[in-house]
């Protein structure tokens, strides 16, 4: 079958030296990228899933983020 299709020319010109390369035609360049992406099965994902994760211990000291120097007098002592 016979289609036209715009491609821009400098992936145009490197598509032409690959196929070269490989010995293969234009064509057959195309068609193999066409099967890997088209040709490949979808498969759905399971997703992204959020865990929270909780540890025991005791809650740190309510600090105002806003206070730099309080924070990082906490941040030290926490070592």
């Amino acid at each position: 079958m016979i289609t036209t299709i715009s491609i821009d020319s400098h992936l145009l010109q490197k598509a032409k030296r690959l196929a070269q390369e490989s010995g293969k035609t234009l064509s057959e360049l195309v068609e193999d990228a066409l099967r890997l992406t088209v040709g490949r099965p979808s498969v759905p994902g399971r997703g992204y899933r959020f865990r929270i994760v909780t540890v025991r211990g005791t809650a740190p000291p309510s600090i105002d983020l806003a206070d730099r120097d309080r924070l990082y007098d906490a941040m030290e002592n926490h070592r």
